[in-house]
């Protein structure tokens, strides 16, 4: 099992412990196991083969979840789990996949309405049956409603970030071993980098196709072969992620790969220019008549139709041809390498799990240049919130850090909860000594449009606040984005010089690709930031840069490739 693989488990443990009423120290430990497993900067098989380490080394793996772990390794499932499985109604999971119903109000729909699947949970919502019971109300009835309409797409698509994992140990594995492969490479959504991926197409040029596709059979983690052909193999993952390998002649690899990779809206343009000048465009090349003019590669293909090669992740059918049509030609888009700052991470001063030093050295590392600490402020009462005290404490000792001249600009900063009454929790007189300070909005995300607005708009035109954090507050697959009325937010952040963020945890991808074209159709810098709560988080920050490529934001659209000197000039008028 890789290390998503046993997060996954370990999340739904948790899920399941909270649906039966388990101890919430209990809860927290395995959901915590969970997040510690997916940033872990290895897989733990790695540790398991050394005789010389221990997984409880891992700091909050225990001797207990430690044994869970080699058991999960091992035979791929736990006892434990299969007896939660058997304690609770068989749509527990079902109920569970719905965004913003938790296991306990899940729990309380089964017992007190019998709910066994969706569309029953659906119709008793209509009937208003939902909103009588204890902890619920019509507000909450309208949440589950809206959340039932992307119960069924969450189920089916998996982070970017979940499915690279996957991607990568099968390039791996189809590349070490039979076939010949010459040419092998993923398409689809996920070569467009986005932010979920429902199944993965490969590629692949081979000289034994069926032994590649035999390959493919054996790699472990397929649960059934869902179909195979002469040159085209389906499987799905354990996981539930379907993988589509196909087989295709050399000439045609590059027509097949942009053809697969689309989009479909993508596609369609290029079919429509292909006609206009009598040609034919597919997966297996151009044609002109019978003859193929070009399939090899992918340039060629574009280059019969005049254009250039797009990056995958413009693909979308939204700016790109415009693009194209300029002098100036594609946005030359902002990569990795460019980022020298990361304006959001927490220590172990709230709810992280690193010293400040250890994030500092983590972020040196990387390369970085400069970074802010931006622990949470004392609403955020559940992750140790830092109340003014606290925080001047802390930038004391950011100061004598920096004092130290340790080769990165550590910077004062702070993530300042918008209230629900509007204001920061924090008062003024402590804010002006910062050095970088985001505002951010944790609690009332269920209040009315303009209610939200108003709150974003104060805080941006507070003159300590740098940044809005990610501004939306949606959690992929799990919690739709607050009511807002972003048009109002863009104008006010243009107009009072403030940045908006691209939070660059997989989870939130917050703002999303088209938000992130919108400000910069304002003029708004974008900062991207790993919201790192570990050192391993700190990698995260790749996950925002393919975001932020898909929105077609360069070099100049993105803040903190800048120096700091420069940075903090954009701040503020």
């Amino acid at each position: 099992m890789t290390n998503i693989d046993l997060a996954v488990t370990f999340d739904e443990i948790a899920d399941l412990l909270e649906f039966t009423e388990a101890n919430p120290f209990r809860v927290r430990a395995y959901r915590n196991a969970a997040r510690t497993l997916r940033d872990l900067p290895e897989p733990v098989t790695t540790i398991l083969q050394d005789a010389n380490r221990k997984l409880t080394e891992i700091e909050g793996i225990g001797k207990d979840l430690a044994e869970k772990i080699k058991v999960l390794v091992a035979t791929g499932d736990l006892p434990m789990r299969q007896e939660l499985l058997a304690q609770v109604p068989a749509s527990a999971p079902t109920l569970l996949r719905v965004p913003g119903l938790g296991p306990k109000k899940a729990a309380v729909l089964v017992k007190e309405l019998n709910i066994k699947t969706l569309d029953e949970l659906r119709a008793a919502c209509e009937a208003q049956r939902v909103r009588g019971l204890k902890g619920f109300g019509a507000k909450t009835e309208q949440t589950i409603l809206v959340g039932l309409a992307s119960a069924s797409t969450a189920a089916d698509r998996m982070y970017w970030a979940e499915a690279d994992e996957y991607v990568t140990r099968l390039l791996e594995w189809l590349r070490a071993e039979g076939g010949g492969v010459s040419q092998l490479a993923p398409a689809g959504s996920y070569r467009r980098g986005r932010e979920t991926v429902g199944d993965v197409d490969l590629l692949a040029v081979a000289d034994d196709g069926e032994k590649l596709m035999d390959r493919l059979r054996a790699f472990p983690g397929v649960a059934e072969v869902l179909g195979r052909g002469d040159t085209k193999m389906s499987v799905r993952l354990g996981v539930g992620l379907q993988v589509d390998l196909r087989v295709v002649p050399e000439e045609s690899f590059g027509a097949a790969l942009q053809y697969f990779t689309g989009s479909k809206d993508h596609n369609v343009v290029l079919r429509g220019r292909a006609k206009a000048r009598g040609l034919k465009i597919n997966e297996y090349g151009v044609f002109r008549g019978d003859e193929q003019i070009a399939g090899r590669i992918e340039e060629e293909v574009y280059a019969t139709l005049d254009l250039p090669c797009f990056p995958p992740e413009l693909r979308e059918a939204r700016r790109e041809f415009d693009w194209a049509a300029r002098p100036a030609g594609l946005p030359k888009l902002i990569e990795l390498a460019d980022l020298v700052g990361d304006l959001h991470m927490h220590t172990d001063a709230t709810d992280g799990s690193a010293t400040l030093d250890e994030m500092v050295e983590a972020a040196k590392a990387r390369g970085l240049k400069y970074i802010a600490i931006t622990d949470h402020s004392k609403r955020v009462s559940m992750a140790g919130g830092l109340d003014a005290d606290r925080l001047l404490a802390q930038w004391e000792a950011i100061d004598r850090l920096n004092a130290r001249k340790p080769g990165i600009t550590v910077l004062r900063g702070i993530e300042c909860d918008i209230l629900e009454r509007g204001g920061l929790d924090l008062p003024d007189d402590v804010l002006r000594e910062a050095d970088w300070v985001l505002a951010s909005l944790h609690y009332g995300q269920k209040q009315p449009r303009d209610q939200i607005t108003r709150r974003l708009v104060e805080a941006i035109r507070n003159p300590y606040v740098s940044a809005i954090a990610h501004p939306t507050g949606r959690i992929i697959n799990r919690r739709k984005s607050y009511d807002v009325d972003l048009e109002a937010v863009f104008r006010e952040a243009r107009d009072h010089g403030k940045l908006l963020e691209l939070n660059a945890n997989p989870a939130r991808l917050d703002l999303d690709d088209v938000n992130c074209a919108a400000a910069k159709n304002y003029g708004i810098p974008i900062i991207i930031s790993t919201d790192a709560h570990s050192t391993a988080e700190l990698d995260k920050m790749r996950y925002g840069v393919l975001q932020a490529r898909r929105g077609g934001l360069t070099v100049d659209d993105v803040a903190n490739t800048r120096s700091w000197p420069k940075l903090k000039k954009l701040v503020g008028k």
